[in-house]
């Protein structure tokens, strides 16, 4: 009996809307109303300023001395090098350092050369060396922006656009490395994974190109450290916009840059996300925010070490109020530390350009820094050469592994063993949740008394009664609870909680117009009160003697239904981005929605509740699961899982480096009955084998494939 009513309840709840679908094919279709986003706009907005203020005012709050900043700066230096996915730091493998030419210039020589920061991990560069010069020579790592120049196809890689810089320092008594970024070298590879490509599994594998990006710059600093021209005490690094992000990535994770100019490359979250300045940068720009900081932090990890930061006025995407925030707070630590000379702010007149001033105080600084001189500078940065004179490759190596170095650069956990004992497993499953908690869901609000809830409806009609409920899962996130209770019941004190998305939303309330003579305005428009029919295989639920739960609720998360915000493409995927920005992603939020909808319906007037189980669908089981991990109480879960392939399992930040989506799978398990349906044909031995050596039959764990036609 037990296993029927599962399969009844995973069909009914899961398969309906497929049922509707296909009863109602020959109907003319109507299209239901557009999503009116203005409530849900509104909500998100003020949820982003929220998060994005409480991360402002946490960063460096708690370092009000020198004492406090050095007790606690090389924790934060393997947080940041966590964040880029290099905590531990790779293995330095021969940089197999190779120069395939050279050009002449009357002031200097280039050295066009390749070295592989990990076997097959190319880095393309031109080296820019002084032919007057007496000992060794301070150099500059320059990393570049995003500025390639392309022809018939080719790529000549970010160096040649950038290579005035190069020569320039060479003409002022510098060796100067001008290396390619990973996306726009002589190999292409991806810096935009969420903001093109819809790679979210980015985020749960922990990976992010800013962290290739530091890499090379480490291996960079290798070689240039290599070189008989250069003093290796004497290094430092600069870039702009791209290369501006990168400078602040090495400056702050290696001690050996002893002087660093970012030129146009930070800004604050205040500008990313309120503002909006997400939309116009790729994944480069961002560490994964595990430890929800906000900018200022990572600048503050050069002091005392020099650091001069260079902007314009009018820069749209480095804004200048928040570029000024960020100084000011660095300042303050560089203070604290007896060095405020040693930190400066360049403002200039302009938008997002590389101009001659921002470019003169760079070198003044540096002078001063690294060469004790502070007369003017002289010269100014010319180009010199053509694309095609200052390529690397001849020919691509085969052997590259530049356009899928996001595949392996940061490790996935490794499989887990499987548990001996019971004893083993309780073990084994508190340091699961411990770091899922650590590493995944810093951004879930501390737990709170249970939310209160507002009913903004009730309605009766024969054996059933709708209410409609409002409830805030966290300040500025409010959503709605609808609730059916169906009387008469044979199971009265258990309650089925469904868990969907806009569609599934509308289906589901769209199927109740018909059943009451005055339904509220907010259900009558949904849909056609045809839309939705409850029938064969299943019966009317809602019929004499054919439903045995006592309560339904249907709810639906941030970003849904009624919280639905902009529905462009554009939109959808920004608004994803500002989540990854504040140290989680939207379908953590959801799941904290589940849990705090959960809490409220245990506020909500009826008799005890025996049963609760918990169903999601195709788009919202991973938030379910998520959910049921941290919530007692669920007896059963009904859920329909897209998949453990990446672009099919659940966007949670970090995920893979903790364990996979079987053994979140198997911690569910652990806590309730579980019926599951997956949709591809992954490797799920690891569930079965720990539900078989636990004891969990086929009444506490069931697993279906779902049929092809339905995926």
């Amino acid at each position: 009996m037990f296993q029927c009513r599962f399969r009844l309840a995973l069909a009914l709840l899961l398969a309906a809307p497929l049922t509707a679908v296909a009863q109602n094919a020959d109907k003319p279709k109507e299209e239901p109303p557009k999503l009116d986003t203005s409530r849900g706009d509104a909500m998100i907005a003020e949820y982003f300023r929220r998060e994005t203020r409480k991360l402002a005012d946490a960063c460096l709050a708690d370092i009000q001395t020198a004492d406090d900043w050095n007790a606690k700066k090389d924790e934060y230096r393997r947080q940041l090098r966590e964040m880029l996915g290099l905590d531990p730091l790779p293995e330095k493998t021969d940089l197999k350092a190779t120069i395939t030419g050279t050009l002449e210039h009357e002031e200097f020589t280039v050295v066009k050369l390749h070295f592989q920061s990990r076997p097959g991990l190319y880095v393309t560069g031109n080296l820019y060396v002084p032919k007057q010069r007496e000992g060794k020579l301070p150099a500059i790592l320059y990393v570049c922006g995003h500025g390639n120049i392309k022809k018939d196809g080719i790529s000549y890689g970010a160096k040649s656009h950038y290579q005035h810089h190069g020569a320039w320092f060479a003409r002022n008594g510098y060796v100067c490395l001008v290396i390619d970024t990973l996306q726009l070298g002589e190999i292409e590879g991806i810096h935009h994974g969420t903001y093109r490509y819809g790679m979210w599994w980015w985020l749960n594998r922990g990976y992010t190109p800013a962290g290739v990006e530091a890499w090379n710059c480490v291996r960079a600093l290798d070689y240039l450290q290599s070189r008989p021209e250069v003093d290796p005490e004497k290094l430092g690094v600069t870039g702009r916009s791209g290369g501006g992000a990168y400078s602040w990535w090495i400056a702050a994770i290696d001690e050996r840059i002893k002087c660093a100019v970012p030129v146009a490359g930070i800004t604050d979250l205040q500008n990313h996300v309120v503002d909006g300045c997400v939309e116009g940068h790729c994944d480069c720009m961002y560490m994964v925010n595990t430890y929800r900081w906000d900018y200022p932090q990572v600048a503050a990890l050069v002091a005392p070490r020099p650091l001069l930061i260079s902007n314009t006025d009018s820069d749209g995407i480095f804004p200048l109020d928040g570029v000024v925030r960020v100084f000011d707070k660095a300042r303050r630590i560089y203070t604290l530390l007896g060095k405020r000379d040693q930190i400066g702010l360049t403002i200039t007149s302009g938008g997002h350009k590389d101009t001659q001033e921002l470019q003169v105080t760079c070198m003044r600084w540096f002078n001063q820094h690294l060469r004790g001189y502070d007369g003017p500078v002289t010269n100014h940065a010319e180009k010199f050469f053509e694309p095609e004179q200052l390529k690397v490759f001849d020919k691509l190596p085969e052997d590259e592994i530049n356009t899928k170095i996001h595949e392996t650069f940061v490790a996935a956990a490794p499989p887990p063993k499987v548990p001996e004992s019971k004893e083993e497993w309780e073990k084994m499953r508190e340091g699961w949740l411990k770091e899922l908690k650590e590493k995944c869901f810093r951004a879930w609000p501390t737990e709170a008394a249970p939310p209160k809830v507002q009913k903004r409806f009730d309605v009766t009609q024969g054996r059933l009664r709708l209410q409609a409920y409002d409830f805030a899962t966290q300040a500025g996130i409010a959503l709605p609870l609808y609730v059916l209770d169906v009387k008469s019941a044979k199971r009265p004190n258990d309650c089925i909680f469904v868990v969907t998305g806009t569609a599934g939303m509308r289906t589901y309330l769209g199927g109740l117009q018909s059943r009451f003579d005055k339904p509220p305005e907010e259900i009558a428009s949904l849909a056609p009160s045809d839309a939705f029919v409850w029938g064969d295989p299943f019966g009317d639920p809602f019929g004499k003697d054919s439903w045995e739960w006592g309560r339904i609720v249907f709810f639906s998360p941030r970003g849904e239904f009624s919280a639905a915000w902009d529905q462009s493409q554009k939109k959808q995927i920004q608004n994803r981005r500002r989540f990854m920005l504040l140290g989680t992603s939207l379908e953590t939020m959801q799941a904290w929605d589940v849990r705090r909808a959960i809490a409220a319906i245990r506020t909500i007037e009826q008799p005890k509740l025996n049963t609760l189980l918990l169903s999601g669908d195709a788009e919202t089981s991973g938030t379910c699961l998520l959910a049921s991990l941290f919530e007692s109480g669920i007896g059963r879960m009904v859920l329909r899982l897209r998949g453990t392939t990446p672009g099919n399992s659940t966007t949670i930040l970090n995920v893979d480096k903790v364990l996979s989506e079987p053994l979140l799978v198997a911690l569910a398990a652990d806590r309730c009955t579980l019926a599951i349906t997956v949709d591809d044909d992954d490797d799920w031995s690891y569930l079965r084998e720990v539900a078989a050596k636990l004891g969990w039959d086929s009444q506490r764990f069931q697993m279906d494939e779902a049929p092809a036609a339905s995926r």
